[in-house]
């Protein structure tokens, strides 16, 4: 098994980072990130540039778009401004993410193992259940007792007063 390839905290490196295998990143890049095998950000690194990789994990601080071939996970402390694409996304809670997401195609394992094995289907769904039916109401002998004719009025609006305000007293009228 092959050692990840480090950049470690305090390091800041102007330019674009290009290789095979993996990378772990502590410190700062400005420039692209672009490797055959896994990325790791740790948390307070940043990245001023694109990130691409098989299996990328965010960790620290990204301004760039971010392609993963296999996924793209922005942990809890992650945070990016940009564009994430990848078959698999997964994105925590308390990560910020501010771009579109797309998950397109599929995880390179995932199609090496269809392949190898039986081809996979999907499951058929279950059909819907059909609502019980409802019984209609009874109709009585007795004629309902609603009063026909006229509506009665609404109740009166009666302004809200502060408490221990007092109201004004209406005066009556005399006929």
């Amino acid at each position: 098994m092959a050692q990840d390839s480090v950049i470690g905290p305090g390091t800041v490196v102007r330019g674009n980072v290009h290789g095979d295998g993996s990378v772990r990143v502590g410190g700062r890049i400005e420039g692209d990130l672009s490797v055959s095998g896994d990325v790791v950000l740790e948390d307070g690194s940043a990245v001023l540039g694109t990130v691409s990789g098989a299996h990328v994990s965010i960790n620290g601080s990204v301004s760039g778009d971010i392609r993963g071939t296999t996924a793209v996970v922005v942990e809890a402390a992650g945070r990016v401004v940009g564009d994430l694409s990848a078959p698999q996304i997964g994105i925590a809670v308390g990560a910020l993410v501010r771009g579109q997401v797309q998950t397109d195609g599929e995880p390179e394992v995932a199609s090496r193992k269809a392949t190898a094995g039986k081809a996979a289907r999907p499951k058929a769904k279950p059909a819907p259940k059909a609502a019980p039916a409802r019984k209609a109401p009874k109709a009585s002998a007795k004629k309902s007792k609603r009063k026909t004719g006229k509506r009665r009025p609404p109740p009166p609006v009666v302004p809200a007063l502060r408490k221990g305000a007092r109201g004004k007293k209406k005066k009556s009228r005399r006929r």
